[in-house]
Parts: C-alpha cells; sequence; structure tokens
C-alpha cells in the first residue's frame, strides 16, 4: 500500500508541478499584452 500511496502522491505533485508552470506562463503573456497596449496608449499621446 505505501508503494501505491508514493506513486499517486507524486503523480500528484507533478502535476501540481506542471499546472503551475503553465499558470505562470500564462500570467507572463497577460503582462506582456498590458505593457504592449500602456506603450500603444503612450505612443499615441505622444
Amino acid at each position: 500500500m505505501s508503494k501505491r500511496f508514493g506513486r499517486v502522491f507524486m503523480g500528484a505533485l507533478l502535476s501540481a508541478v506542471c499546472l503551475a508552470v503553465t499558470a505562470c506562463n500564462t500570467v507572463e503573456g497577460v503582462g506582456k499584452d498590458i505593457k504592449a497596449g500602456g506603450q500603444a496608449i503612450e505612443n499615441a499621446a505622444n
């Protein structure tokens, strides 16, 4: 039973890490989009 628990735990941990990495990339992309939008507004104001 402890081997099975270890495998399930490692699978859950791997899934959580993959989800966290994906979320970071998504947040980074949103940040870049917001920055580009701000630059466009700034350039239009000048």
